[in-house]
């Protein structure tokens, strides 16, 4: 399986593997389904919701 990286998509991440939702969600991104998630790489999500992206990545990359 491909790991995660900053620079995919939200959709994308969610394409590789439904079981990431409930990981994203658990760090505060709610809106996985809004249509600025099919557009917006992790990295910048993370950004507007002030999560730190690299315990993330580690977390989804686990």
């Amino acid at each position: 399986m491909q790991n995660v990286t900053k620079g995919m998509l939200i959709g994308e991440i969610l394409r590789m593997n439904e079981d990431y939702a409930p990981i994203l969600m658990e760090f505060g991104m709610h809106c996985l389904g809004c249509p600025s998630s099919q557009m917006e790489t992790l990295e910048e999500a993370c950004l507007v919701h002030g999560i730190d992206a690299d315990s993330l990545i580690l977390r989804l990359n686990k």
